[in-house]
């Protein structure tokens, strides 16, 4: 082998070398090219991934696969094992401080059908994710009594009835015992919760039939609560979770983010920051969530994920202006910036029109010298191939000799002859008529 073969393959393993050491560098906070970002219609965005290389840390907590054994591609949150409606990033806008999931979680039934499910437990404990205060507890049908356990000294619940007069109004426009009954939650950021139906003891109804209960964020009311039979059929409902990240397991890498302690007030950082990071504890367990500031969009768990926003271009497209009649829109980062309109550019455009009309005026004119003087141009060179300018040059010539030839009357030549040359009509000699010639010089 060459030494210049030698030193070429030392240099790309060299190479190479850096950019395995680079990759390992940042690899809690970057995304292969490769990797799946859909399942099912569903955006799967980072920290979570399908495939190994794709999730942060290669962390089964944020694994998603994408299941495509019934023919149809349906994301599932290994960690729970749990179907995704939806995942969506901390959003400062919205007030969002932790990122959202929205799972479907199976309802409780009684008295639909022999595969009773009289308690069913939804259980995140040690993961990174929590119900959030949005869920409500809902319970459909006659004769129910639906309670909310495995919460730390609470029990909550509802209860439901069928009865004519207990709890029914005109017009029921919420859950409030009549048919349906809700509850919410016992606190947020709850990990685990079980839902247990019983019947009501003394009711005097002849048959309960069929009665659910189920977690929610959806709102329900009498007038979209029909039947629990229909509940029982779909076999789900969607409940809304928050995620963050654990700063353990090598997850604290560190972010051009701005850092902010949860319950600190945050005024110390402006839109000039593309993204914050919020740290906290949970279950005696510390925490990191981030977002893009307001003015920005995009991904924070990415490196430069987070990108400013044109908030002007975004509003024109809207059809507004921001800054209102007489204001221009002038984007800066993070946010815009609103500017009176200035005369002196309407005073430089009048300037510009007047002096391109003058040039378009003077351009006309020599276009038009340049066209007479083409004709001309050519009417000479054609009186030159036709002997014209010849003639022309004898006549000026003679023009200062001759002033003036003139045709006499019979009378006239008869009194400058003195009648000597006969009469007019008779015949002369050419001699005597060119000595009775008048000619005027």
């Amino acid at each position: 082998m060459s030494r210049k073969s030698f030193s070429i393959s030392n240099l790309l393993s060299l190479l190479v070398l850096l950019i395995c050491m680079i990759t390992a560098t940042a690899q809690d906070f970057t995304i292969l090219s490769s990797c799946q970002s859909h399942c099912g219609g569903i955006a799967i965005p980072y920290p979570f991934g399908i495939g190994k290389g794709c999730y942060l840390n290669n962390n089964e907590w944020y694994e998603v696969i994408c299941n495509q054994t019934s023919g149809k591609p349906v994301p599932i949150l290994n960690s729970i094992n749990k179907e995704l409606v939806d995942i969506s990033l901390p959003d400062e806008l919205s007030s969002n401080s932790f990122g959202l999931i929205r799972i479907k979680n199976p309802v409780t039934s009684l008295g639909c059908s022999n595969k009773e499910q009289l308690s069913l437990a939804l259980n995140v404990t040690g993961r990174p994710f929590f119900l959030t205060g949005r869920n409500t507890l809902v319970a459909v049908g006659c004769n129910n009594k639906v309670l909310m356990t495995d919460v730390k000294s609470h029990i909550g619940g509802c209860e439901s009835t069928c009865d004519v007069g207990s709890g029914q109004r005109g017009q029921n426009i919420s859950c409030d015992g009549y048919r349906c009954c809700q509850a919410k939650i016992p606190s947020d950021r709850l990990q685990q919760i079980d839902i247990k139906i019983e019947s009501l003891g003394g009711n005097t109804t002849k048959s309960a039939g069929c009665r659910v209960a189920f977690l929610t964020n959806e709102a329900y009311s009498p007038s979209n609560i029909t039947e629990p039979e229909l509940f029982y059929d779909k076999g789900y409902s969607t409940v809304e979770l928050g995620w963050f990240i654990y700063r353990l397991r090598n997850m604290s890498v560190d972010t051009s983010c701005y850092s902010i302690i949860e319950g600190t007030s945050g005024w110390g950082y402006s839109n000039y920051e593309s993204c914050i990071c919020r740290y906290g504890k949970y279950l005696e367990r510390s925490y990191r969530s981030c977002m893009c500031n307001g003015g920005y969009r995009g991904n924070p768990y990415l490196s430069s994920g987070c990108i400013d926003i044109d908030e002007c271009e975004e509003a024109k497209a809207e059809g507004r202006n921001p800054c209102g009649k007489g204001y221009d829109c002038e984007n800066i980062q993070g946010n815009l910036s609103c500017r009176k309109k200035s005369k002196t550019l309407a005073i430089i455009l009048g300037i510009c029109l007047g002096f391109g009309l003058l040039v378009i005026a003077i351009g006309a004119w020599c276009l038009y010298k340049f066209i007479r003087k083409q004709r001309e141009m050519k009417r000479k060179k054609f009186l030159e191939l036709n002997g014209g300018l010849l003639l022309q040059e004898n006549f000026m010539s003679n023009e200062g000799n001759v002033k003036k030839t003139r045709v006499s009357s019979s009378k006239e030549l008869e009194k400058a002859t003195e009648n000597c040359g006969g009469k007019p009509g008779d015949e002369v000699s050419e001699l005597e008529w060119e000595k009775t010639a008048k000619y005027e010089i």
